[in-house]
């Protein structure tokens, strides 16, 4: 468990409840599950009802909407029952509260009910609610918090992932955990589903080429795998892809994003003996980013590196308006960097 953090959020009263992993949810009286990143949320929910299951098959699982509260409600479901069953008492929509439900909510954190779990869901879209999360955050109710911050940068849908198959003991190889990731960029929802499948149907390690087999109609036009085609010097099969991406629809902003992302890591590891582990920590990065940074760096020099991040710097203005055809930016971008020759030599 994590030590309780100082630090106020979104200007709550600084927090001394225990902050819990959603990977690792555990029960108290109260559970606050904040943060806008629902299927991290939903996790936690399922991981707490989980936990008090096994304690007592018999527990009563209830279910509350915070903006549709009828007054009453939490008590009489939290009350001990004539046989002592353990309650459950999940809350939605506490970012919309009515004010019945919040009324009540503050006054249960000063008595809560013996045996009863109620899980507090705020999405952190709002500040409703406020009284009722600082008096939480202050010890009110023995609570604990679960975090569930959004999950937008690649680095974070890579660490995501890869806590998806080491939570099931599973190993991924690098380069298929970067194309899983890159083939579902905008869905966290569908990675989580993706990685739960290639968990449940595959045998051993999981390889690039599974992934491919699995989800190549989706791999084949992102933008990393257009990245990494160019970046190994595959002029024709570069273009190629990236003409499939743009015709499946591929944004060309992201795009120029992904081949800066990784020429980016080139040049940090570029030239640097240390082993990947020491690197990765005083870079404050993975060490299979190092790895396979090390291994697209075959065949490039200083030169070719300069000039292939100049002209993703270009490329990046012209696609964001400062030129009129984001697609000539886009092929020019990848000739240079997969011929690594200056444009039209």
């Amino acid at each position: 468990m994590a030590a309780p953090r100082s630090s106020s959020r979104g200007g709550a009263k600084p927090t001394k409840i225990p902050q819990v992993s959603w990977r690792e949810p555990r029960p108290a009286p109260v559970v606050l599950v904040f943060g806008p990143e629902e299927v991290c949320a939903e996790r936690a929910i399922a991981g707490v009802r989980d936990y008090l299951r096994a304690e007592d098959p018999a527990l009563e699982i209830s279910d509350v909407r915070a903006d549709d509260y009828a007054p009453g409600t939490l008590l009489s479901l939290t009350s001990p029952s004539l046989f002592g069953e353990p309650r459950l008492v999940r809350v939605s929509g506490v970012e919309k509260c009515s004010d019945a439900f919040l009324t009540e909510a503050v006054s249960y954190l000063e008595q809560t009910q013996e045996g009863a779990t109620v899980v507090l869901r705020h999405s952190g879209a709002s500040v409703r609610g406020k009284k009722l999360l600082d008096a939480l955050r202050a010890g009110a109710g023995g609570g604990v918090e679960i975090a569930c911050p959004a999950i937008k940068r690649d680095s974070d849908r890579v660490d995501f992932a890869a806590g998806e198959f080491r939570a099931a003991k599973k190993r991924i190889q690098p380069a298929a955990l970067r194309a899983l990731v890159s083939a579902f960029a905008d869905d966290l929802t569908e990675l989580a589903a993706a990685c739960q499948q290639l968990i449940g149907d595959v045998e051993g390690d999981i390889a690039e080429d599974v992934v491919t087999k699995y989800y190549g109609g989706r791999v084949e036009v992102s933008a990393f795998v257009v990245a990494d085609t160019a970046i190994a010097g595959r002029y024709g099969e570069a273009l190629v892809a990236l003409r499939h991406a743009l015709a499946s629809g591929a944004d060309p902003v992201p795009m120029v994003a992904a081949f800066a992302m990784k020429l980016r890591t080139m040049a940090r590891v570029a030239g640097n003996r240390e082993p990947s582990r020491q690197l990765a920590q005083r870079l404050g990065m993975k060490d299979w980013q190092v790895d396979r940074a090390r291994r697209d760096l075959a065949g490039w020099n200083e030169r070719s590196l300069g000039m292939a991040i100049q002209a993703t710097a270009r490329a990046d203005a012209e696609v964001k308006g400062a030129a009129r055809d984001p697609i000539f930016a886009l092929e020019r971008m990848v000739t240079v960097i997969a011929t690594r020759e200056p444009f039209g030599a």
